[in-house]
């Protein structure tokens, strides 16, 4: 969801710098509750301090409750859009921190529950900067707006059960009218103070709005996406069939009464928008928009790195990258320049696939191989299980590339990588295996189903997510893919080479959009010369830049901090050194800033000299 600081947002552990309350006292004397600590388990006064404020925010945030798989009284509720429910929340934040500090700041903390009562700290730290700009988002966009995301939701995240399950569903179609009208109002006040889309953004929108109401119930037609998820989940319960056909009919009610109206509201603002809209892509427009983007690349990569440092690195990795492609080149028996072979991989019919049966059935067979090879290199596995699926009709025309989609606690529903096949011209073979690795396993699944499955740390962390850690750990699983003894076909190599590049180019591309001033022709051309990516691909990814700013920077600051790590402990253990236990380093904290990881990594290395 993109609601600016919804739990979601504000459990985000993000920063490079750390509270200044402390977090022990050699001098004071432990309470009784501190005394009761294990070795990996907490002060029990500080984790009911932690679960009582995770359960106090859940009962704000229904649709929270929904992704961990939680089925309570408000079900069928969304959660409340309003500004005035967004500084409730920050004001309860900042008073639990300062809650926390006063009765736990001076007791002696064993090392798990300091490093949960200095994650605290951090996610009030990063809320509060990030509250000064909450009404810079663009809430209806191509990359994760809400004119598809809240299908999205119900789709994939709302279970039906038994009856009860889907008169919530029900309630929340119903509900869908006047939390639009609310979102639509507030994109509309943001427009005057100039937080407004590019125009191009408009078109995305407006044909999302469209999918979701063309159809039955609306019209003749095979069923609209809302309207067959919900008949297809009653259908398959075990209730008679009359009850079913009353739920049906609700649900169309719902959907002509309350989500059309809406819809066509939003559709009228996004075409009023879309004629005001500026022609400039980068937010440095925005009144405040070097403060935001400074903000921003804080957020995302955890660092102090400004654009122009983050600029270099991007042109710096690009060079390393190049290079190291050029040795590929010679292995293959390539005569032409880089960029010759840029174009080849884009334009020859050889490297993509002809239907998305034929992509999906080798991307399952390369996983299930990886899945395979896992023991060997990590310590610790995920129980839950993995799914690929092609994303939805309604959305993957804007959607992106892939991504992916983290499993219950309670295991009811399995983590999901999706990838987009809209355009199979966007998606060449050479990168399937390192897309597959980044998204599936050991990328994001075996990182967000570990952190899902954690015992002993607070929910804030279970939940939360840093950009920079799991994207880095993202990139990194492609290149430890190779490490792993994969990526043998030297094309695939090459793909893996490909995708690192296109994180490199990100530091650019980002930067330059958003800090110096380029515009979304002079970003496409710059990953047209240096990328072998397709034209369609280049523009969709510089379109998610730009509506997306900063959060493009995370990948390859995170995977470089990484990769920096792992090198020094390999150099200071040598033979004692463990590639399993490293990465139980990285993974059993959940998501860290990176100079938090840094400091993990160095403790482990001085604990195994």
């Amino acid at each position: 969801m993109n609601h600016a600081l919804t739990m979601t947002a504000i459990a985000v552990l993000t920063a490079c710098t750390l509270g200044s309350a402390p977090v022990s006292c050699a001098n004071a004397q432990p309470a009784a509750e501190a005394r009761q600590s294990t070795k990996t388990g907490n002060n029990v006064a500080l984790a009911k301090f932690f679960a009582d404020y995770d359960a106090q925010e859940l009962s704000f945030h229904p649709e929270a409750k929904t992704k961990r798989g939680i089925r309570d009284t408000d079900y069928g509720d969304w959660d409340d859009p309003s500004d005035a429910a967004k500084i409730a929340e920050i004001k309860r934040m900042q008073a639990a921190v300062a809650r926390m500090e006063a009765e736990f700041g001076k007791q002696e903390l064993n090392e798990a529950d300091q490093l949960s009562y200095r994650l605290f700290q951090i996610q009030a730290e990063q809320a509060a900067n990030a509250f000064e700009f909450r009404r810079n988002v663009y809430i209806f966009n191509q990359m994760n707006g809400m004119q598809s995301q809240l299908p999205a939701f119900l789709i994939n995240m709302h279970r039906v059960t038994d009856k009860a399950d889907a008169e919530a569903y029900v309630s929340r179609l119903n509900g869908m009218g006047p939390l639009f009208d609310a979102l639509v109002a507030q994109s509309a006040e943001r427009a005057k103070t100039g937080v407004i889309a590019p125009a191009w953004v408009y078109p995305y929108v407006i044909e999302d709005a469209q999918n979701i109401i063309s159809g039955a119930p609306f019209e003749d037609g095979a069923d609209s996406p809302l309207y067959a998820d919900l008949k297809q989940k009653v259908n398959a319960l075990a209730i008679p069939a009359a009850e079913k056909a009353e739920l049906i009919a609700g649900g169309a009610t719902a959907l002509r009464q309350q989500l059309k109206p809406a819809y066509e509201k939003l559709i009228a603002e996004m075409r009023r928008q879309q004629k005001i809209a500026p022609q400039e892509d980068g937010v440095w427009r925005f009144e405040d928009g070097e403060d935001y983007y400074s903000e921003r690349l804080d957020f995302y990569t955890t660092t102090a790195l400004d654009a122009t440092e983050i600029h270099q690195i991007g042109l710096d990795n690009v060079a390393r990258i190049h290079n190291e492609m050029r040795k590929i080149l010679k292995r293959v028996g390539f005569k032409g320049s880089l960029q010759d072979f840029f174009n080849q991989v884009r334009t020859d019919e050889a490297f993509f696939f002809k239907s998305r049966e034929a992509y999906l059935a080798v991307a399952d067979e390369k996983l299930a191989a990886m899945d395979a090879a896992l023991p060997k290199f990590f310590d610790t596995l995920p129980k839950a299980p993995l799914v690929v699926k092609p994303v939805e009709a309604f959305r993957e025309k804007s959607a992106g590339k892939a991504f992916y989609q983290r499993p219950t606690p309670d295991g009811s529903r399995p983590g999901v990588y999706y990838v987009n096949l809209y355009d199979l011209n966007d998606m060449s073979s050479t990168e399937l295996e390192a897309l597959a690795y980044h998204e599936g396993v050991p990328g994001h699944h075996l990182q967000l189903a570990i952190q899902t499955e954690l015992s002993g740390v607070p929910a804030f962390r279970k939940f939360a997510s840093v950009t920079a850690y799991s994207e880095g750990w993202g990139l990194y699983s492609e290149e430890l893919g190779k490490d792993m003894g994969f990526y043998t076909d030297p094309y695939s190599d090459f793909g893996r080479l490909g995708m690192e590049l296109w994180r490199a180019c990100r530091l650019v591309v980002d930067t330059g959009l958003h800090d110096m001033r380029w515009s979304r022709e002079e970003a496409i051309a710059y990953l047209t010369e240096n990328t072998p990516n397709p034209e369609g691909d280049i523009r969709k990814a510089i379109e998610r830049y730009i509506v997306y700013p900063g959060q493009a920077t995370a990948y390859m600051i995170g995977k470089l901090k990484i990769v920096e790590l792992r090198e020094r402990a390999q150099t200071s253990l040598g033979d004692a050194f463990s590639i399993g236990a490293f990465h139980d380093v990285i993974l059993k904290s959940g998501p860290v800033p990176l100079n938090i990881m840094e400091q993990r990594v160095d403790e482990w290395i001085a604990g195994n000299l």
